[in-house]
């Protein structure tokens, strides 16, 4: 598995991963990592080997959530699971899926995937040793603060889930990670697919100089400018930043509209550009940072973020790329893509599945996951193999 710790300690309990309707793929794609890690490791240590249901053919443990013609719901699982260590998946993003309510199709909001969550997790009933919910986009994440008279609807769901009895909360970049602050005797950890976005890039992209010569990496915002700053030092690059100017006597589907974008930072001209935020959500930051750039006549730029949401679709970003603005866009599959997304030449889909089983194999372990939250190393490794094969 490319790891050289140890896996001496027993287990917490039992393994058993849970996939929420809607995260299946990832899901299966996890269990086949801890399948085959696992029985490489009871072949080769027998102290772990000895542990009963450690060897598994699966660790999937099978659940559905039938609904009523009503459009009520409610959870079941299949098997036992008493006592064990539980990992439960969702994804909140997954509008492809549906359930009839009156004999209509309704679509699955956010709104539906955390409630079957909750329905998994009262299925449980309180007799798993330990629960650990991962999330990978933080259901209602961008709602995390107040301003005027509004709701706090993340910090009420990371409430409300401590209050069914789950023991810790993992996500991926998330959009503020001080939300935590509403469960603050509760595990909470926020990942960043830094290392996967490097390596995604360093294997489509075979010409690419990785120094402060010849790359930048760009934040669309103030608010990214820790997420760009922690990859520029990683990388030894330069950082620019552009902020955006909005028109606050307006409100347009929500929020202010953008008026411009005003950069700050170094010449970006001959340079690869390196765009990371946390989401694409209509694109409209993105691409209009790509325009920008491509106007300050940088090289290639590059487009990483975590979600791919394209909430407006896809044909601002076919246009875009048609016309030599943007080069490529990498996105995680820690949420839904569309088959659209999936065809198109400039997109690279970046597989998060070992990641998430890397992370549940050590928790379930009792250890620390210090070295998985801080890729450097492995970023490091990876830039002097593809410097490597260059020569």
């Amino acid at each position: 598995m490319g790891e050289e710790k140890k896996f001496d300690m027993l287990p917490v309990g039992p393994l058993g991963v849970i996939a929420v309707d809607g995260c299946q793929n990832l899901v299966s794609k996890v269990n086949q990592y801890l399948v085959e890690w696992r029985q490489e490791r009871g072949k080769a240590n027998p102290t772990v080997a000895v542990y009963e249901g450690y060897d598994r053919d699966t660790y999937l443990v099978e659940t559905k959530v039938p609904r009523f013609g009503s459009g009520e719901g409610k959870g079941v699982i299949e098997t036992s699971v008493r006592g064990d260590d539980l990992y439960i998946v969702v994804d909140v993003c997954n509008y492809s899926m549906t359930y009839s309510l009156r004999g209509k199709i309704n679509h699955m909001s956010p709104d539906d995937h955390f409630q079957n969550l909750k329905r998994i997790i009262a299925a449980v009933g309180g007799k798993a040793k330990r629960i650990t919910v991962i999330m990978p986009f933080l259901y209602e994440s961008r709602q995390h603060k107040r301003s005027g008279r509004e709701s706090l609807d993340c910090a009420l769901a990371l409430q409300e889930l401590v209050g069914m009895g789950v023991d810790q909360i993992l996500t991926f970049d998330a959009h503020d990670p001080r939300v935590q602050n509403a469960i603050p005797l509760t595990g909470f950890e926020t990942f960043n697919p830094n290392y996967q976005f490097i390596k995604a890039m360093l294997a489509t992209e075979k010409d690419l100089q990785v120094d402060s010569d010849h790359m930048m990496v760009i934040s669309t915002d103030e608010g990214g400018m820790g997420r760009a700053i922690y990859l520029a030092n990683v990388l030894g690059l330069d950082v620019g930043m552009f902020y955006k100017r909005r028109d606050y006597t307006r409100v347009v589907n929500g929020r202010n509209p953008i008026v411009a974008h005003e950069f700050l930072g170094a010449d970006v001209e001959g340079k690869d550009m390196i765009i990371i935020d946390d989401m694409i959500s209509s694109g409209e930051s993105m691409l209009d940072t790509a325009k920008e750039l491509k106007r300050r006549k940088a090289r290639k730029v590059f487009i990483c973020s975590t979600f791919g949401l394209f909430t407006n679709g896809l044909a601002k970003f076919d246009e875009y790329h048609e016309n030599g603005l943007i080069d490529r866009i990498f996105t995680t599959n820690l949420i839904y893509q569309t088959p659209a997304l999936l065809s198109r030449s400039y997109y690279t889909s970046v597989d998060m599945s070992k990641y998430i089983a890397l992370i549940i194999d050590y928790l379930n372990h009792g250890m620390s996951v210090s070295e998985l939250l801080n890729p450097v190393d492995r970023i490091n490794r990876c830039l002097e193999k593809y410097n490597a094969e260059k020569v």
